[in-house]
């Protein structure tokens, strides 16, 4: 299984750019944008988004603010120095990075679905509330959690692109709900000049209760408000964070 394992960030990273257009990730960004500007105790010029992935929220967000994005895969990284070369991409793992410096706000986006225990949890926020401004803010988004889980999900996309042509297919199963982790599990069809080839990819994710990461924010110092948001026909409960004075 291991070489099944977290492929979308490794050999098959060259999936992300023709999955789903820089467009699909606008509301969530605008709309995290918008929370920023509105909680913020300062003027909000630079931000740190936090598993910044292949880049498409920093495709929105450097038109507001001075992106630096970390992300612990190398190839996803690439991806988003081709997308928005005019921002700064640093290789980092969220639990235990330092880039000595601090940001009017912090974003962290559904990377944070790869943290599967509680005390993870809890050093990624200590690590956002460290890079964080006084008086700014860190948005978050606990897409699955304890109590919202809609067991063997199964969903089906496609490219944006003509060739090849990818059919993606994911489906989240929990085998276990007493502890904190889930499976995601993607199959890609993918269609090249006339051929079928299917690739597997396997990821574990982490899921808590609200009040874990209530909890958990709390005790890295943050004042914490909650407003739920629905994108793509799916409620997220969004977390703003903000650092005080």
């Amino acid at each position: 299984m291991k070489n099944m394992e977290n492929r979308l960030y490794a050999d098959l990273a060259w999936i992300w750019p023709i999955w789903g257009s820089v467009e699909e990730y606008r509301p969530e960004s605008e709309d995290a944008v918008k929370m920023i500007r509105e909680f913020s105790r300062i003027e909000p010029t630079t931000i740190l988004d936090i598993t910044c992935g292949g880049g498409k929220n920093d495709f929105t967000l450097k038109k507001y603010f001075k992106v630096t994005g970390l992300d612990l895969s190398e190839a996803m990284l690439e991806n988003a120095k081709k997308l928005n070369p005019e921002c700064e991409y640093v290789k980092g793992d969220m639990r235990d990075f330092d880039l000595e410096r601090q940001f009017d706000a912090v974003y962290i986006n559904d990377g944070i679905a790869y943290i599967t225990t509680e005390q993870d949890l809890g050093k990624v926020f200590l690590k956002a509330f460290k890079h964080l401004k006084p008086g700014g803010v860190m948005i978050t988004i606990a897409e699955h959690f304890k109590g919202n889980f809609h067991e063997n999900q199964t969903k089906v996309f496609e490219s944006q692109s003509e060739e090849p042509k990818i059919t993606y297919i994911e489906n989240n199963y929990d085998p276990n709900p007493d502890d904190t982790t889930y499976e995601t599990t993607f199959v890609y069809l993918i269609r090249e000049q006339g051929k079928l080839r299917i690739e597997n990819d396997f990821h574990t994710c982490g899921i808590f209760t609200l009040e874990t990461w209530r909890k958990k924010l709390n005790e890295a110092g943050f004042e914490v408000h909650e407003r739920n948001q629905v994108y793509e026909g799916e409620s997220y409960s969004v977390f703003i964070c903000v650092k005080p004075l």
